[in-house]
């Protein structure tokens, strides 16, 4: 039911080309994952998203369970009928909003006990807890409880998470009952390679269909979160999907990729669609900005999106006049940037090539930003 193929290896990197099988469709790999962490990727309705190329989106435990609460999406027929959308759906587990609102969290062996950002009311969430809600969502792919930290911090408090996180995620598993679901254990460890590495380990060792690197983005240089993945990836099993969560950039994408990285999800591209940015081959480009003023220019040449349909002129009056719009079509011109850009580089890895067309990405994006 769940099934991971490897298609092909580049000959000059660690970049993998595979698939991942699920009871609603298969994710050609690598892939990216927009968020739809309420269960809307945030002004988007799910044609317009499938039309971006998108073959599965990201849900959040943490979010659905306050508003507007599992039992209601479960009563409506899960979070595919709740939401519209019919291919996969990954719901991640709540951990990293554990650390986000760290000042209304207390963490104990048994889970967590925090403030609901909405009303303050309390709230818990144990591995058993998180693993009952994603159930009751209906999700394809669930992710474990962990115990996310910031970086830099002391090792003496990774170690203590980065083993929380082992037996949280054997008690996920344990706990699991939804046949149509699967999970996925999440790598720990802060910038300790060895704690990496032990985690790692002890994960496969619990055999879970896919696994994830964990508790990075969260505050390290980026070097030293390549440098992370890189100590990581040859602990985790060749024969399993491998997800970087909440990155990032398109560089870090195609670095995430060249080191063995299979999928991805990040806000980027739908906040910075928001906030009149979008992506292109020849750098970011800043829409609010009055040199775009009377730009008969589309984005991007060849960029199939409903923006790209229209000016440059025309986005900039959208966002300038404060019409909805203009949102809107950036954030659907930028998941279709990151889906082109993924979709290409499977393309390049088939073809072993992937190393040149990183060059390639590169050089464009570190041209002049407008």
């Amino acid at each position: 039911m769940f099934d991971y193929t490897l298609i092909h290896q580049d000959a000059r990197c660690a970049a993998r080309r595979g698939r991942f099988t699920t009871t609603r469709g298969t994710i050609e790999l690598p892939a990216f994952m927009p968020v739809g962490t309420r269960g809307s990727v945030k002004g988007v309705e799910v044609s317009q998203l499938e039309a971006t190329g998108s073959q599965i989106i990201l849900g959040n435990t943490y979010h659905l369970m306050v508003r507007p609460g599992e039992d209601t999406v479960s009563q409506l027929g899960g979070l595919h009928k709740f939401c519209g959308w019919t291919g996969p759906i990954l719901t991640d587990s709540g951990g990293f909003q554990i650390f986000s609102l760290a000042k209304l969290t207390k963490i104990t062996e048994e889970g967590a006990v925090f403030r609901s950002h909405v009303d303050g009311r309390q709230l818990s969430l144990t591995p058993e807890r998180a693993v009952a809600i994603q159930e009751a969502l209906g999700s394809d792919i669930a992710m474990v409880l962990d115990h996310v930290l910031g970086l830099p911090n002391e090792r003496s408090r990774i170690e203590d998470a980065m083993e929380r996180s082992v037996r949280w995620a054997a008690r996920c598993q344990k706990a699991h009952t939804l046949q149509t679901q699967t999970q996925f254990a999440i790598v720990q460890g802060g910038l300790e390679y060895d704690l990496r590495r032990r985690c790692a380990e002890e994960l496969s060792d619990l055999n879970f269909r896919g696994y994830a690197i964990g508790g990075l983005s969260v505050g390290e240089e980026i070097q030293a979160m390549y440098d992370c993945i890189e100590a990581t990836i040859p602990y985790l099993p060749e024969d399993r999907p491998r997800y970087l969560m909440g990155v990032g950039r398109p560089e870090d994408i195609l670095e995430g990729i060249r080191r063995g990285i299979d999928m991805f999800d990040c806000v980027m591209p739908t906040r910075n669609g928001r906030n009149a940015m979008a992506f292109t081959d020849a750098g970011s480009v800043r829409l609010r900005n009055a040199v775009h003023a009377r730009d008969p220019r589309p984005l991007e040449e060849g960029c199939p999106c409903p923006a790209c349909q229209r000016s440059r002129a025309y986005v900039h009056h959208l966002f300038n006049c404060g019409e909805m719009l203009g949102p809107i079509l950036l954030t659907l011109h930028n998941i279709t940037y990151y889906q082109r850009l993924v979709a290409a580089a499977r393309l390049a890895i088939e073809e072993d090539r992937f190393v040149d067309f990183c060059r390639e990405k590169f050089s464009g994006w570190h041209g002049a930003a407008e």
